[in-house]
């Protein structure tokens, strides 16, 4: 809101707290005339009731904590015996003309006694309750506000009312990413020496020009470690199967295939068969193919 339209709330709301309080002022008065108070006392009463009011209420403005409830409870109370009394004055229309009796404000004794004991402890209530106030207030120190929080809800504030179109810098360019892919490097523990880089010259140039940069290129590393001749395979990697004739072969086929229809009797049945080679075992499928065609021809 801005500080016109502050200016006039405050005035209107001045306006209407002083209305208000002259008509409470009245009653206030002639209440206090029916306690036995005198002309300057009865026009100061009101004063003494509803001031003490507006003190707590600006109390509850600047206090915090325990004394923020304690100002609360001084405006709750005195709010409703400012009521009580304008109530009273209400109901009993002879304190308007000044006739009823002194130090009566209610026809029934009990009532009256506690009317009378409220309106003259009122002022007395004043002095404590509004001196206690204004030293709370004279002795509260306000908590230190943290320049970086105020900072930065200010800096909130600004950024969130001010437009996009306002704002000093653009949206930021992307960032360009170096995709260039860098060389491999070579593991220096599987080779023992590796020959240097060796950089290809560049064509001759004419003098006048500037010699272009000498480009490095890498060359495959060769070792100096000889190698060994391969010797005999150890016993104990030889299979402990004794090497077949191919009589012993054919014979183990024919026994193996004996009962076989000559539609099984392929290459991959008869090296599964007797766990030869394949090459082997194209070799004993024609050889049974061909001893049972001549049994077949025999037969027939």
């Amino acid at each position: 809101m801005r500080s016109k339209g502050k200016t006039l709330l405050v005035l209107a709301l001045v306006v209407v707290v002083g209305m208000a309080f002259r008509v409470s002022w009245n009653a206030l008065r002639d209440v206090a005339r029916a306690i036995g108070a005198d002309a300057t006392a009865a026009t100061l009463y009101p004063f003494v009731v509803d001031g003490l009011m507006a003190l707590a209420l600006v109390a509850t403005l600047v206090l915090t904590d325990d004394a923020r409830q304690f100002a609360l409870k001084v405006l709750g109370a005195y709010t409703a015996a400012s009521l009580v009394l304008n109530y009273v004055h209400g109901l009993v229309p002879e304190l308007h003309g000044r006739t009823v009796d002194w130090g009566r404000l209610a026809d029934w004794d009990p009532a009256n006694w506690a009317l009378v004991l409220l309106a003259t402890s009122l002022p007395v209530g004043s002095i404590y309750f509004g001196s206690d106030l204004v030293a709370k207030v004279l002795h509260h120190t306000p908590a230190p506000i943290d320049p970086l929080t105020a900072n930065a809800e200010e800096s909130t504030e600004t950024r969130v009312k001010r437009s996009t179109a306002d704002l000093p810098d653009s949206t930021p360019a992307p960032v360009a990413v170096n995709l260039t892919r860098l060389p491999v490097p070579v593991p220096v523990g599987f080779l023992k020496s590796a020959l240097p880089l060796k950089p290809v010259p560049a064509p001759a140039a004419p003098v006048a020009s500037i010699a272009a940069p000498l480009t490095p290129r890498a060359v495959a590393a060769e070792s100096t470690r000889s190698r060994g001749a391969t010797g005999r395979v150890p016993d104990v990697a030889r299979s402990s199967r004794p090497r077949r004739t191919p009589e012993e072969l054919l014979a183990e086929a024919r026994d193996a295939t004996a009962d076989w229809p000559d539609a099984k009797l392929t290459g991959e049945g008869i090296r599964r068969a007797v766990h030869t080679s394949p090459e082997k075992a194209r070799m004993l499928r024609e050889t049974l193919r061909a001893e049972r065609a001549e049994q077949a021809g025999a037969v027939a």
